[in-house]
């Protein structure tokens, strides 16, 4: 059986994320928080850890700044490991003066490295999921069915069937047909593949492990092809040994504000569907040193709370609460997630006629999603909207019903953001 140390893990960390803004606006989709002191591309690097697999490329290009900074402050490996995380960066070279145009087109252009690793499989991972993997089970599949690709597949509702790619699995696992995010009803009913009325579907998780000379062969003889889901997919479907691992595990696909937000609030629950407690498979990122929070005569029910904060006589329930956040005294927090500070308040410095960072004294935050260091000032009061609600501000804005204040936005005393205002 050949080993992980023959694979490189490529993750997709380029995307613009038009979807998640304004969390976007600033940030890569990858480098976007998530439950209180984490990132989302630590999800994919840290299974990849997890699973053995030890040489992982990140794919960057938008907004890169903060995610560069985050992987070089966070995964460092000592210099007799052989393990590296390194930074695959869109560049202008002799050969090509364009971007990334897809997934598959990012690949392409990074080809001359990923051939250098000298790895016998590469390991494609998007960069927005939460779920934990052990990519060896998948590994070892791959190769007892001698596959040229494997992808990773789980079965999903019909809700989900236009935002995924869906297809059709044999009996002895080898994948016969598949179709990109299909809005037509004709076209997915054919893609019925479980006698499940709540998940009659076969999905694509985005994973997909490649013999590193099919993966070549197929991007060098087809420069049109883009996306591994819309051109690579169908084309290898037909062309090469396709199959399809099963995968039963807990996974989201965080592409949108209203995925963000539920997925977040799902781990405040008791015996959350997804859980970070897991020390034989732990959640890496960048290790901060940061004292305990400090809770003042608060009431907090079903909150992830994060280190350095500084809650004073606040009710928090159904949140998250991230690094460094400072909720007042007389507030009340419930179904939000607060993303907290890149540093504490003293170290803040600025205009002293603005609201601190973090949340004044008698306010009423509920429905929002409320991004680092943002400044909420006293008695300022935030409702949710109607879902399918969008609204742009200059300082706010609603996504799909859901009030999102972005990073280092300043919310003055008294604002009032709720239906009907």
């Amino acid at each position: 059986m050949p080993a992980l140390n023959d694979t490189l893990a490529v993750v997709m960390g380029g995307g613009r994320g038009q979807r998640l803004y304004p969390l976007t606006k600033l940030r890569s989709k990858p480098a976007v928080p998530i439950a209180g002191k984490y990132r989302l591309i630590d999800i994919p690097i840290s299974n990849c850890i997890n699973s053995g697999i030890y040489r992982i490329a990140v794919l960057t290009q938008f907004n890169s700044h903060s995610l560069h900074r985050h992987i070089t402050q966070a995964y460092n490996f000592d210099t007799f490991h052989i393990g590296w995380v390194q930074i695959f960066a869109a560049e202008q070279t002799p050969d090509s003066a364009d971007w990334y145009q897809g997934t598959a087109d990012a690949v392409r252009k990074q080809l001359f490295q990923i051939k250098s690793s000298q790895a016998e499989y590469v390991l494609i991972l998007a960069g927005d999921h939460l779920y934990r993997m052990d990519y060896s089970e998948m590994f070892d599949y791959h190769c007892e069915n001698k596959a040229d690709v494997t992808v990773a597949v789980q079965s999903v509702a019909k809700s989900e069937a236009t935002r995924l790619g869906l297809l059709k699995k044999e009996s002895d696992g080898r994948i016969s047909a598949f179709v990109e995010k299909p809005k037509d009803p004709a076209v997915q009913k054919q893609f019925v593949s479980r006698n499940d009325k709540k998940r009659p579907f076969l999905a694509s998780m985005g994973i997909y492990l490649f013999n590193t000379d099919v993966l070549v062969d197929v991007l060098n003889q087809y420069p049109d092809f883009d996306d591994f889901g819309g051109d690579v997919l169908p084309h290898a479907i037909g062309a090469h040994s396709v199959y399809g691992f099963d995968f039963e595990g807990y996974w989201r696909d965080i592409g949108t504000i209203r995925s963000f937000y539920e997925t977040n609030l799902e781990l405040t629950v008791q015996d959350p569907p997804f859980n970070f407690h897991d020390s034989n498979h732990p959640i890496y990122t960048h290790a901060r040193f940061l004292p305990g929070s400090s809770v003042e005569d608060s009431r907090l029910k079903d909150v992830v709370l994060a280190e350095g904060c500084l809650i004073q006589k606040s009710e928090i329930s159904h949140s998250v609460v991230g690094v460094r956040s400072v909720i007042s005294a007389g507030t009340k927090v419930r179904d939000s997630i607060l993303m907290g500070a890149d540093y504490f308040t003293d170290e803040a410095g600025g205009d002293p006629a603005l609201p601190a960072i973090g949340v004044g004294p008698n306010g009423s935050i509920s429905g929002a999603i409320i991004d680092k260091n943002a400044r909420i000032g006293a008695n300022v009061t935030i409702k949710p909207f109607p879902p399918g609600t969008d609204i742009v501000t200059e300082n706010w804005t609603v996504q799909d019903g859901i009030v999102v204040i972005p990073k280092n936005a300043i919310i003055f005393p008294g604002t009032r953001i709720e239906p009907g205002k």
